[in-house]
């Protein structure tokens, strides 16, 4: 058996592939452009990928081919009907990445929540060195608790923020994109009551019909003015421009953002003009990166690919 990796390098280096060497040979690639990827599985069993599009033109030639691994839970990148037509079994990975991103969607908050951008700063320009005051009241900032914590979202991910909230003291509502997930524990409200009751929402919803803009201008304007918005779903859930307006007029105090509407991070982004971390945090789509999380991720692929073999 041959497998291919097309771009190992969204896995990260750090992690050990060693165990796929049992099935046999093992071939990796850093990365791959849909040409290159044509001609790298021409001879493969097995593909494993993460965002390389599998699509006639990328595996057309590829006669062997039994079975592709996406390193993700999304398959936008998979043409379904061509492996279909082609008896190509498929396979993804859900719920690995749970608590590295319900983790990084507090990180996000409480940095932009305590200014700990503006406070780390104050100290280490040595502002603080010899100061008259052992404390320092510039950036005011407020208990979680008692507040109202808005969850868009409210599959696994979102129900795991949903409980470390509540540890907080926060009292957390939440609206469902799909109307499918339902909750006896928390309370389920209309978009509308959403935006204009929150003083945190988090973003836990994938990208779909019911998502793409959902926070727009017309959502910003609903918010209070002191809110905070965490974006960990999918980037195009969020106008960036109207967000870059809601941010600089002072519509919303400020937001936490791990997705992009394109990524990595386009020239032409609207959200690149604001500098002020204290206004507006982005990471570059690490919220399931956690060493953990990529670990269970390809340990999940390694079994996949066994128990189809088998």
């Amino acid at each position: 058996m041959k497998i291919v990796f097309l771009d190992r390098k969204s896995i990260g280096e750090d992690i050990d592939l060693s165990c796929f060497n049992e099935f046999g040979e093992v071939v990796i690639y850093d990365y791959s452009t849909p040409e290159e990827a044509a001609e790298r599985t021409v001879d493969a069993d097995v593909v494993i990928i993460n965002k390389v599009p599998i699509n006639e033109n990328t595996i057309g030639k590829a006669n062997n081919l039994k079975l592709v691994c996406v390193t993700a839970t999304g398959t936008n990148n998979l043409d379904k009907d061509y492996l279909d037509k082609r008896n190509i079994a498929w396979r993804n990975v859900a719920g690995y990445s749970t608590e590295a991103v319900a983790q990084h969607t507090l990180a996000l908050l409480l940095n932009l929540y305590e200014h700990l951008s503006y406070y780390d700063d104050y100290v280490k320009s040595e502002k603080y060195v010899n100061d008259k005051l052992f404390t320092h009241f510039e950036m005011h900032f407020n208990e979680i608790a008692n507040k109202t914590w808005g969850i868009i979202g409210l599959g696994a991910i979102g129900k795991r923020v949903a409980e470390i909230a509540t540890c907080l003291g926060a009292n957390v509502v939440y609206y469902s994109t799909s109307g499918k997930n339902h909750s006896d524990i928390y309370k389920e409200v209309d978009f509308d009551t959403l935006l204009s009751t929150s003083d945190v929402i988090s973003i836990h919803a994938p990208l779909d019909e019911n998502t793409l803009h959902l926070m727009d201008k017309n959502a910003f304007e609903k918010m209070k003015n002191s809110a905070i918005l965490i974006n960990v779903g999918r980037g195009p859930i969020v106008v960036e421009k109207d967000l870059e307006d809601a941010l600089e007029s002072g519509q919303i105090a400020g937001a936490g953002l791990d997705v992009l509407d394109i990524e990595p991070m386009s020239p032409e982004n609207p959200l690149r003009n604001i500098k002020d971390s204290n206004k507006l945090i982005i990471t570059p789509h690490i919220a399931w990166a956690a060493v953990e999380a990529r670990q269970r991720l390809m340990k999940i692929i390694y079994n996949q690919v066994k128990d189809y073999f088998n």
